[in-house]
């Protein structure tokens, strides 16, 4: 297989949906059930500086319906780990808060993966990694704003 050859690109994205299946499952083992990695990706969201966000703009960043986001943030305040308050700009839509307790969570958690995360850098090439994230920013970027792109119709 060579660099030209589009079966890369899947071997590529195989490889990456590998990581995340096991970087989630890494994480789930630290969530207080019944808590997924959906869960704390919202929680992670708002804390960096998105609290007041829009269930809808939040389902459009996540790629799910809104339906789904919807669920994620009633079981989320639910455990008082959000708010959800009336829109003050159209009163018909929520805004979503993080609350104290979802900000410990989300701290609790960061600290629980920490041994994780330095066996990690133990046993991989960091400065590989680093080497890499330019090129899986550019990806991202790529397939983000391709998301966002018309779609020509099929047939």
């Amino acid at each position: 297989m060579t660099e030209t050859d589009p079966a890369v690109i899947f071997r590529i994205f195989n490889e990456i949906g590998i990581i995340e299946q096991l970087s989630r499952a890494l994480l789930e083992a630290r969530l207080p059930p019944p808590l997924i990695a959906a869960h704390f990706a919202v929680l992670s969201h708002l804390r960096k500086g998105r609290d007041g966000a829009v269930p809808i703009d939040m389902a459009r960043a996540f790629q799910v319906p809104k339906t789904s986001m919807t669920h994620t943030l009633k079981g989320l305040e639910r455990h008082g780990y959000v708010i959800l308050q009336p829109n003050p700009r159209d009163g018909r839509s929520k805004t979503v808060w993080l609350t104290d307790k979802g900000r410990a969570l989300e701290e609790r958690i960061m600290v629980a993966l920490a041994p994780e995360i330095a066996a990690l850098m133990e046993g991989v090439e960091v400065e590989k990694l680093v080497s890499i994230l330019p090129v899986l920013t550019d990806l991202r970027v790529y397939l983000d704003a391709a998301r966002d792109a018309p779609q020509l119709p099929s047939g």
